[in-house]
This record gives structure tokens, C-alpha cells and sequence, in this order.
């Protein structure tokens, strides 16, 4: 592979703010897996976040790519999955599997696509150098005759009908809105982009903790619930972004909660010794990591903060907000969730699924 723009490349980020910024090219935020797109003839490298390839993982995209991509470029985009309930980021990170056999059964029953919207080489010309309204224009010429699974996101400098794409669109599960200033230049690694994301919170009961790397008396995370209609607390997701000293004080304080697991709602590992992670606690992106926890009685209530649900789990960890001691852990429902109206992705990207 011999191209004017070489992996791997660190992704150009955004930094959050509080609202639209006006005088930007505004696009939705997808969720997905971010990934830059190499391609020389034949040849094609997915790169990710993390610098690191995941061809072996896509390869329905792989061959998209080689029939529908430039024959020589460099594309920065989101991989999803599309289903007709939404964005399936659940059934995304099933793709990183080890075994090929895997890889390829699911490349088939929940195929991916790809969603561009930034063009860093085209040819042997390097266009990270040129603005973002030169390289969305050029992007929009070289992937506009492109079809399903490759498509082009949807960009408008019209603030009043991004408005509008943060409140509608996160019913088909985006994340937000996305602002890029028109003259700036594709900065790898630099938070150059704006990111408008949704925030939310919720009352939640700490039914367990972990530990943090650092020792066996500081708080890793807590684990949060939330009670159902039939009364069960089910396990939502974490808070985990505490300072140094908090996290000692935080294991101090918690130790007169501490309890057995027998009666525990989260006895997830039965009668054994070792009570491992239920289906679903696992993480693919830590493989081997111990997610075994440290049961408390499911007593405290917490303020969260938090972006949105995908089904019963937070998609991303929440932030601690303050202590209720006013709430009884049983008022700690799904019904206080705000839930946004549904809305089909083939109104964002016709023919995305």
C-alpha cells in the first residue's frame, strides 16, 4: 500500500460543548465504531480509535469498499449497524471476536455499513492540509455515486435545522451533533471539532462496587440498578470517574454495606465461590479483566448523570452526580427515563438498512 496518507492515523476528535456553535458545517453524531478507511487498489486497511486494524472484523466492508471507494484514498467515517429499531451498538461490539469462523457468521446475519464524512487522501493528493469545506465538497463528488453499505453522512450549515437533527435524530439512537469549523484543517488526535451531546440523570441504586487498579482499598466503580415493573433490580452500567482520594473515601464509607451474595439480586454466579459477570457484563474490549464485584445491600441511592439508554444499559458510563438519602431505592424506576421519540434512519441515510 502506497498512499499519500499511510496508517495509521489517529482520528481527529471533537471536544463537548453545551450547545451548537454557530458558523459550522454541522452533521449527526453517529455511534459506532470510528474508523479510518485505506484503500490502494486491492488493498484495504480499516484503521480505528485506537490506531489499531479491524479488517479481519468487517469483512462484508472490505469487499463494499473495494467495489464502491475510490481506488486510491483515505476516508474517515463510523461503522454501524443498522436495524429497524435503530443503532445497534450491542450487536457492534459482537463483531470483535477472535475466531473467523464467528466473524464471518456475523458479518452475514448483522452486516455492517459505513457512514463517511471526511476525506484526507484522494489520488496521490494529501487533503488534510486543505479547510473542511474543500474536503466536504471533494468528499461529497468522489462517494456520491456510492451505495449501500457505503453513504455519505448528511452535513448543512442551516444551525436552526441542526437544532432540529439533535432533537429528532437521537430517536434512531445518534448521539448528538457533531460542528466542524468550514476553514480547519484535519488535525489527527486534536479535539478541533465540537461534539452537542444529550444529558440527562436519573436516580439510581449502588448495588455493588469494584475495585480500582491501584489497590484493594479504593473505588474502581459502582455498579447501578434500576427496578423494573415486575419489581427486579436490574444492572444499567457504572459510574467510574472519581478522584485519587475520593476513591479511598468512597471505600471507607461503603464498608458498612457490604454484604454476602446469598439474597443478593445480582447473585449472578449462583452457589460458586467466584461470582462472575451475568451474560452481557462481560467486556469485549478488556478480554480476561476481572469484573468480579464486591456486593453491597441495595440501600444508597445516587444522582447520575447520563447521555442515553440502548435498551436496559447505559451506553456510556455515567457520571456521578450528588447523594439522594430523600429516595427510597424501590422509587428507582425505568419510568423516570426520559425516552426520545422514534425515528427511522432511512429519513436520516435513505437506504441505510
Amino acid at each position: 500500500m502506497r498512499l499519500p496518507v499511510m496508517p495509521p492515523v489517529a482520528p481527529m476528535l471533537a471536544k463537548a460543548v453545551p450547545a451548537i456553535p454557530a458558523g459550522a458545517s454541522y452533521e449527526p453524531k453517529w455511534d459506532g465504531f470510528r474508523s479510518i478507511v485505506f484503500r490502494d487498489g486491492d488493498e484495504i486497511e480499516i484503521g480505528s480509535r485506537n490506531e489499531k486494524p479491524m479488517t479481519r472484523y468487517f469483512p462484508e466492508l472490505v469487499l463494499a469498499f473495494r467495489d464502491e471507494l475510490p481506488p486510491r484514498c483515505v476516508v474517515d467515517g463510523e461503522i454501524i449497524i443498522a436495524t429497524g429499531s435503530g443503532l445497534d451498538f450491542d450487536a457492534l461490539q459482537q463483531r470483535i471476536h477472535p475466531a473467523a469462523s464467528r466473524v464471518k457468521m456475523l458479518s452475514e446475519a448483522t452486516p455492517a455499513s459505513f457512514v463517511a464524512f471526511d476525506l484526507l487522501a484522494l489520488g496521490d493528493e494529501d487533503l488534510t492540509g486543505r479547510p473542511f469545506g474543500e474536503r466536504r465538497s471533494m468528499l461529497e463528488r468522489a462517494l456520491g455515486s456510492c451505495r449501500p453499505p457505503v453513504h455519505v453522512t448528511p452535513a448543512t450549515s442551516d444551525i436552526e435545522l441542526a437544532r432540529r437533527w439533535f432533537e429528532e435524530f437521537e430517536g434512531a439512537g445518534l448521539d448528538g451533533v457533531v460542528a466542524k469549523p468550514l476553514t480547519g484543517t484535519y488535525q489527527p488526535d486534536k479535539r478541533v471539532m465540537f461534539k452537542i451531546k444529550h444529558t440527562r440523570t436519573a436516580d439510581c441504586v449502588v448495588a455493588g462496587y469494584r475495585v480500582h487498579k491501584s489497590g484493594p482499598d479504593a473505588i474502581g466503580s459502582l455498579l447501578l440498578g434500576l427496578y423494573d415493573d415486575a419489581g427486579t433490580l436490574v444492572s444499567i452500567g457504572v459510574i467510574g470517574a472519581f478522584p485519587m482520594a475520593r476513591r479511598k473515601e468512597l471505600f471507607a464509607e461503603l464498608q458498612p454495606l457490604v454484604t454476602t451474595f446469598d439474597g443478593h439480586p445480582w447473585d449472578w454466579g449462583g452457589a460458586s465461590e467466584t461470582r462472575t459477570p451475568r451474560s452481557g457484563e462481560g467486556s469485549r474490549w478488556s478480554v480476561g479483566k476481572d469484573l468480579s464485584f464486591t456486593p453491597l445491600r441495595p440501600e444508597l441511592v445516587v444522582e447520575v448523570r447520563y447521555e442515553h439508554m440502548e435498551r436496559t444499559r447505559l451506553r456510556h458510563m455515567a457520571q456521578f452526580g450528588h447523594w439522594r438519602p430523600d429516595r427510597t431505592p424501590e422509587s428507582c424506576t425505568f419510568e423516570q427515563l426520559d425516552r426520545p421519540v422514534a425515528f427511522d434512519l432511512d429519513d436520516i441515510v435513505p437506504g441505510l438498512r
